[in-house]
């Protein structure tokens, strides 16, 4: 199953705020490629305030998310920073295909039809 995630940087002209909105499906395995990004949030403006936005993601589980707080808050390029914001649903999103997945049973083929010949007088 490909578990893509799509990052939208959202920079104030002010340059006091940045959002990450975070779409798709975050996992333990592609958490990792949010890291740099929140990294280099952190570090374009002196007291700048990153918000992590998870709110508009299909699929979220929670150990990323413990993951992804855990690296924000043991960053050591970014120890004297404000620390990070995330927004997150209410409710975790679960994948909705993977109940699909489970209830999937394979068709049996459909025969080909075909018009009969036609018979050579003869």
């Amino acid at each position: 199953m490909h578990h893509k995630l799509s990052v939208l940087v959202q920079v104030d002209l002010d340059g006091r705020h940045v959002r990450l909105v975070v779409t798709g499906c975050v996992t333990e395995i592609n958490h990792r490629a949010l890291c740099p990004l929140i990294r280099r949030a952190r570090t374009l403006v002196p007291g700048i305030a990153v918000v992590v936005d998870i709110t508009s993601a299909h699929h979220v589980e929670p150990a990323a998310v413990d993951l992804l707080r855990w690296a924000a808050e043991h960053e050591d390029a970014v120890r004297d920073t404000p620390s990070v914001q995330f927004v997150l649903p209410a409710e975790l999103p679960g994948h909705g295909t993977v109940t699909r997945l489970a209830t999937w049973a394979p068709r049996r083929p459909v025969p080909h039809r075909t018009a009969p010949r036609p018979r050579l007088a003869g």
